[in-house]
């Protein structure tokens, strides 16, 4: 049995809008007691692509900086790769450090 289940953004883009070597996605997990934690997935080239977007359009400074919520920076953003860096931090228990929480709809209301 599977410890936990992916939602990878990119999977549902259009034929072609997705280049797991060099774009940036977002990551559900679902583990086994039903929690879920989100991230988004940064392949290693995407931040010299956006890098450079940013210093052509301004935004950032002109590129001087990148910033996500909840980002791991990765070799690519294919589903193997994804799984695999998901079981990792499973196993090193760094899961809920690396990614953040989903909250339900009733615990968004309370806060």
């Amino acid at each position: 049995m599977k410890d936990f289940t992916v939602w990878i953004s990119g999977e549902e883009w259009a034929p072609g809008e997705w280049d797991p070597a060099n774009d940036a996605t977002d990551v559900i997990v679902t583990l086994v007691d039903g929690t879920r934690w989100t991230a988004t997935f940064c392949a290693y080239r995407f931040v010299e692509t956006l890098r450079a977007k940013y210093a052509a359009d301004g935004e950032s400074l002109a590129g001087r900086y990148i910033w996500m919520a909840d980002m791991v920076l990765v070799h690519d953003t294919s589903r193997p790769t994804t799984e695999a860096v998901i079981r990792d931090l499973l196993s090193t228990g760094d899961l809920p450090s690396a990614f953040s929480p989903v909250l339900a709809e009733s615990d968004e209301s309370a806060a």
